[in-house]
């Protein structure tokens, strides 16, 4: 059974998306269109919602009058948002975003386990660096570290967080009221980390999580990314466009796992997929020509900026040219690769980068689109997807409404959730605490 997301940042991922007539264009502050399209998910089956965030304003008015006709600024902060969301579904799973390089240990490890509470076992961490010069300002630097700096940090970070999770034994509470014994005090686990980046005493001022502790989701394909995903994620969402690159880091992920004591199943791989889905090819073909005419050129060329650099001296439709020190790298190699590949102008390059920020994109019918995850998954090349609708609610409505059938009379996903938690239901081995082999 393939797994499935749903990324449910703004919009949608097309670049015109918010001028599209049935997308609510304040949508992104609004706490009820969030809802809206998480219950679509559940409704859909889908193991989880996924949030990516970041900490500034990183889209730059590059070049001039781009930046006010984008909707890439204001957005809800993920973990209050998701902690309402919760209170509004039972069984999709919550994935938000949380930087390793703007944030201390304790304070993601204590958030996430909140929200694993209150949600009853259905958190999630999306573990980042961040990658902006804008970001860095908002937390008293001019400078962002260096690409090797932030992911030393990252490293560390996820382990330290992972520590704080293994604070309190599950049966640590006692709660006897007639002994007056609240906890177990051999039950609780001091850290007590000193690192190069960070001394962490604890214990977490959380208990247990429901899961044992929350799902992490890590992204990117660097050899650093990849490092970190085989030693510590659950799910690694990666921006693949074809088959044979998207095997290749597939073998590459989970060929790390085992030096980390670690088996292949017990790493999710979901790349990010566009459908863009009609009744007909037709109909699919009509609904992404409106969306690509929604674009604004400056919107599309501002697009290429973050992974590309600034492209506006050169000849729209001329090559695509080296980038210089891009600040994405993963995501550079993408769009470089596409481009020569498929000998496109940056004009073509950046239109289709406005569709689904460098992830592969499908555009027909739902068992075209079904087809083609079917075969990426039989081809090692993905466990499932993190779907990114082109734009909001009305993508997601159609995926679930649409390709979910078609992939359960396939027998390719489940007609039911199977178990209480997002772990359970992604099909995921419990985790044992760092302390339970001292204390057996």
């Amino acid at each position: 059974m393939m797994k499935l997301g749903l990324s449910i940042r703004q919009l949608g991922y097309h670049a015109g998306a918010w001028r599209h007539e049935d997308v609510p264009a304040a949508g992104a502050m609004d706490i009820d269109h969030y809802v809206r399209v998480a219950q679509i998910a559940e409704r859909g089956l889908l193991d989880m919602v996924f949030l990516a965030d970041g900490v500034a304003l990183r889209q730059r008015d590059e070049p001039p009058g781009s930046l006010s006709r984008s909707n890439q600024n204001v957005e809800l902060e993920p973990l209050t948002l998701l902690s309402a969301v919760a209170m509004m579904t039972r069984h999709v799973g919550l994935v938000a975003t949380a930087s390793t390089t703007y944030n201390e240990p304790y304070h993601v490890a204590r958030k996430f386990a909140s929200l694993d509470h209150i949600s009853r076992g259905r958190a999630g961490w999306n573990v980042v660096t961040s990658w902006s010069q804008a970001e860095a300002r908002n937390f008293n630097r001019e400078e962002h570290l260096d690409y090797d700096a932030r992911y030393d940090r990252a490293s560390e970070f996820v382990e330290v967080v992972k520590g704080l999770w293994d604070s309190w034994d599950a049966d640590a509470f006692a709660h006897d009221k007639a002994t007056g014994l609240f906890f177990h005090p051999d039950r609780m686990h001091e850290l007590a980390h000193k690192g190069d980046h960070f001394q962490v005493r604890g214990p977490l001022t959380v208990a247990r999580s429901i899961q044992g502790r929350p799902i992490i989701v890590q992204a990117g394909t660097s050899e650093q990314g990849q490092d970190i995903a085989a030693a510590s994620a659950d799910i690694v969402f990666t921006a693949m466009i074809d088959l044979q690159p998207a095997q290749a880091y597939y073998a590459s992920v989970k060929g790390r796992l085992e030096r980390h004591g670690r088996a292949a199943a017990d790493l999710l791989i979901l790349p990010g997929l566009l459908p863009v889905i009609g009744r007909t090819q037709a109909e699919a073909e009509d609904k992404f020509a409106h969306l690509q005419n929604l674009t604004h050129p400056l919107v599309g060329l501002q697009n290429l900026y973050g992974p590309m650099g600034d492209l506006s001296e050169y000849d729209l439709d001329g090559p695509v040219p080296e980038p210089k020190d891009p600040e994405l790298r993963s995501r550079a190699k993408v769009l470089l690769d596409l481009a020569r590949r498929d000998n496109l102008t940056i004009r073509q390059l950046y239109m289709q980068a406005s569709v689904g920020r460098g992830h592969r994109s499908v555009i027909g019918t739902p068992g075209q689109i079904a087809d083609t995850m079917q075969e990426w998954v039989e081809a090692k090349a993905a466990d499932g997807f993190n779907i990114i609708p082109a734009h909001l609610p009305g993508g997601a409505e159609d995926f679930v409404t649409e390709v979910v059938p078609e992939l359960q009379r396939r027998g390719a996903f489940r007609t039911a959730y199977e178990g209480r938690t997002l772990r359970e239901n992604l099909g995921l081995p419990p985790p044992t605490s760092r302390y339970a082999a001292t204390e057996a």
